[in-house]
């Protein structure tokens, strides 16, 4: 089992193919275990970087709250990177993997060659609808808190399917990853110079709009919907969604 050991705990990754580096982070409550069947197909043209974020899958859940901030996961993401030696990678993520990849550009934008942005949002600009986020996370994490892993299996395909070590981690993930502060990133979108594929299934209604609205801000992005998905188009029609990250990495040269 590969490890990246950064303060003070161990955070999980594995690697498949050669070729450009391609980092995937997955949503909330899943694990790199999502990408399953993309692996396949993306490690075909890219070195295909996968991770278990802080307090998921075979990651190490800390007592530190901290530790599962928005600038620790991102710090996260640029140490795994510079560990496997890439000062330059296609980066992207699904929900809450989508939302840290935005956050990753907005950091370490020389970092970042192309974004990936699947069934996500980028956060919100008035506190209002913030706020009705925020208390659904919290809501989420007094769940696991009550309930433990036992939790997931009322959630999403991903989610469900996934095996974590505890539910404390993905509590504290829910607090503290979930939960978001200002507008930072939703503000950063049209400084977005990157190429950049904006998707989402046809059928994840609480993030069309979304989609619609980073596909208007960030430059030149490219805008695809998935028919018949929902929130995890890539496991919901993947051999669709594969198609689609193909075409778009070709059309940009990195494949």
């Amino acid at each position: 089992m590969a490890t990246l050991h950064r303060a003070g705990r161990n955070i999980y990754f594995e690697t498949h193919g050669e070729g450009p580096a391609l980092l995937l982070s997955h949503g909330f409550s899943a694990t790199s275990r999502m990408w399953t069947g993309q692996l396949g197909a993306f490690s075909q043209v890219c070195s295909v970087v996968l991770w278990d974020m802080c307090g998921h899958g075979q990651s190490d859940s800390p007592r530190a709250p901290g530790a599962y901030s928005e600038d620790e996961t991102v710090e996260d993401m640029k140490c795994l990177l510079d560990h496997l030696g890439h000062r330059q990678a296609i980066v992207g993520g699904l929900s809450l993997g989508g939302y840290m990849s935005l956050a990753f550009h907005a950091a370490y934008p020389d970092y970042v060659q192309a974004l990936l942005i699947f069934d996500t949002g980028p956060g919100f600009k008035r506190a209002g609808p913030r706020e009705a986020w925020n208390t659904q996370a919290r809501t989420r994490a007094d769940q696991l808190e009550r309930d433990g892993l036992s939790a997931l299996d009322s959630m999403s395909v991903e989610m469900a399917r996934s095996q974590h070590r505890s539910a404390f981690g993905l509590a504290m993930a829910a607090r503290h990853m979930l939960v978001q502060s200002n507008a930072r990133i939703i503000e950063s979108l049209p400084g977005i110079n990157v190429p950049s594929l904006v998707l989402v299934g046809e059928k994840d209604a609480p993030f069309i709009a979304a989609t619609d609205y980073m596909a208007n801000k960030i430059p030149n992005a490219t805008k695809v919907v998935i028919k018949g998905a929902g929130h995890v188009a890539n496991i919901d029609r993947r051999q669709a969604f594969n198609r689609a990250v193909l075409d778009f990495l070709k059309e940009n040269q990195f494949a």
